[in-house]
């Protein structure tokens, strides 16, 4: 891997208030770190960091860091770590590891699936279990990706990271039984069972048969008085 040239001003003024100038004139605030060096605030412009993470090495990049200020200073470094506005994602500061070229080094590289597998077009499922895999190596050795090829896959089957070729002097960090991607069986439809009706409360039954009962009028007494006429003139 080729190394980048980067420009960078040491920053004199720290705090709170001299960040958010330094932001304002379109440059992001970092840092500089190191074994057996002092952490060093420097400062780059945002077009520029912008197009050395935009090569093909990505963040990842090895970059030659070109240092100005009381005392020039020149370091080969990598990215430690990006910190973005949670709300405009705009890149708010950077930390530099410097390192040394004949020293190995642990990195994240992108694993590049490429192929089309049986199991998917039999309608399997694609499961990518590690999109980036730690490796260690050295900084001149870190590839771009790591192409994994699934065209053999069928539904159940897998790639373990002992299974990957990975460049010569590349030491994957995984264990070798580890699952980096395999192809599942579709998952069955769940089938929503019919809903029973209510069963109707019995409360509600009897005060049904109730109301029915109400219909019917019981039958009429003939009244005592006309009973007791229809007598007397009998016995006339």
């Amino acid at each position: 891997m080729k190394t980048v040239s980067l420009k960078a001003t040491q920053r004199e003024a720290l705090g709170k208030q001299a960040v958010k100038k330094t932001r304002g004139l379109k440059r992001i605030p970092a840092v500089v770190y190191g074994s057996g060096m002092k952490p060093t605030p420097i400062e780059v412009t945002a077009d520029e960091f912008f197009r050395v993470v935009h090569t093909k090495a990505g963040e990842n990049v090895i970059i030659s860091l070109v240092i100005s200020g009381p005392k020039n200073l020149e370091r080969t470094v990598v990215i430690k770590e990006i910190q973005h506005n949670p709300v405009t994602d705009a890149i708010q500061h950077v930390d530099f590891n410097a390192i040394s070229l004949n020293e190995k080094i642990k990195v994240k590289v992108l694993l590049h699936v490429k192929g089309e597998a049986p199991g998917v077009k039999e309608g399997g499922v694609l499961d990518v279990v590690h999109h980036e895999i730690e490796i260690e190596c050295l900084p001149t050795q870190i590839p771009d990706r790591l192409d994994v090829d699934i065209s053999a896959l069928k539904i159940g089957d897998s790639i373990h990271s002992k299974e990957i070729k990975f460049p010569q002097g590349v030491t994957p960090q995984l264990p070798e039984d580890e699952v980096v991607v395999a192809i599942h069986a579709p998952k069955a439809e769940e089938v929503a069972a019919p809903e029973e009706a209510p069963a109707e409360p019995e409360l509600v039954g009897k005060e049904k048969k109730e109301e029915g009962e109400a219909e019917v009028a019981p039958p009429a007494q003939a009244p005592v008085a006309t009973e007791a006429k229809k007598e007397k003139s009998q016995e006339k």
